[in-house]
């Protein structure tokens, strides 16, 4: 029998983006709930309960609700909300961190999707302080480019209104209280004892991320060296050659692509490592697809694009 998969929240972005990624696979039967029933409880709690596969494209309280309604032992979770991120009981879906995390993830019946902004720090830390190339309680800073489909509906409407603020027309920097809600995994996953500087920017392009890791004191070739050895044969995160080729990076390079592109640039001093991705994929839905692939036992890329 085909798995049987459920979207709870397919009509907002990262939801559609999922539906889009496997509305064209016949390896597995997807249920879709009446619009009209979406948000009744009983409804929901039918179908998450006929599922081997939900995901939860929600708010933080409505996963956790979602979750409560759960009473199938049977029914697997993967949630794209922040909610379970440093949850111990759950397991972070990032396989290309170690062997462990894709054996986690594999056996897993609750499996926390990383946040966009995070995968890009992570990607590039988490191998680094593993590697004790970089230590624990060093003080990290990181500046996130994204395109402004990561804010949702409501900002992607912010940006395609043809009376929208000029001021769109430039790059907006956020998160300036330094508390951004990606924080919290960021350290609590690369084992970290103090939360990095992070500034998010969101830019006049619909999808696509640059996250830059900032490490003063640190010799970009054993960064570059460290990466590629620990990325060596994953399909969906890979490293360039050390400074990218090009002398410039564009943030919305591997915009349409489900892969992430590390790049480190610097010298013995000082180097920089740059998470490419889309903010949609290996950001958010790319990766959800690639968790239930892993999950379900089927190749790891199917339904993606890399």
């Amino acid at each position: 029998m085909k798995p049987k998969v459920y979207i709870d929240g397919k009509e907002g972005t990262t939801g559609l983006q999922i539906y889009e990624r496997l509305g064209g696979r016949d390896d597995l039967e997807l249920l879709l709930i009446d619009e009209d029933k979406r948000k009744d409880v009983d409804e929901r709690r039918k179908f998450l309960n006929a599922a081997d596969i939900v995901f939860l494209c929600l708010p933080d309280a409505a996963a956790r609700e979602a979750v409560s309604l759960i009473e199938n032992e049977n029914t697997r979770v993967i949630d794209a909300s922040t909610a379970h991120r440093t949850d111990p009981d759950w397991d972070y879906g990032f396989a290309e961190l170690s062997p462990a995390h894709r054996a986690a993830i594999r056996q897993s019946r609750r499996v926390a999707n990383p946040g966009c902004h995070a995968s890009g720090f992570i990607s590039s830390v988490y191998p680094l302080v593993a590697q004790d190339v970089v230590p624990a309680d060093f003080a990290f800073t990181c500046a996130s480019l994204t395109g402004y489909s990561g804010g949702g509906k409501k900002m992607i409407a912010e940006y395609e209104d043809a009376g929208r603020d000029p001021r769109h027309d430039s790059e907006r920097i956020y998160g300036l209280n330094l508390k951004h809600k990606h924080l919290p995994e960021m350290a609590y996953v690369c084992g970290l004892t103090q939360a990095p500087v992070f500034v998010p920017i969101v830019g006049d392009f619909y999808k696509g991320m640059a996250t830059t890791v900032m490490l003063p004191g640190v010799d970009a070739h054993r960064v570059h060296e460290t990466l590629a050895k620990h990325y060596e044969g994953q399909q969906l995160v890979t490293v360039a050659p050390f400074g990218g080729g090009e002398p410039v990076i564009y943030a919305n390079t591997l915009a349409g692509h489900d892969s992430l592109r590390l790049i480190v640039n610097g010298h013995e001093e000082q180097a920089i490592v740059t998470a490419l991705f889309d903010n949609l994929g290996k950001g958010a839905s790319g990766a959800a697809v690639q968790n239930m692939n892993i999950m379900l036992g089927i190749e790891e890329t199917a339904g993606l694009t890399l």
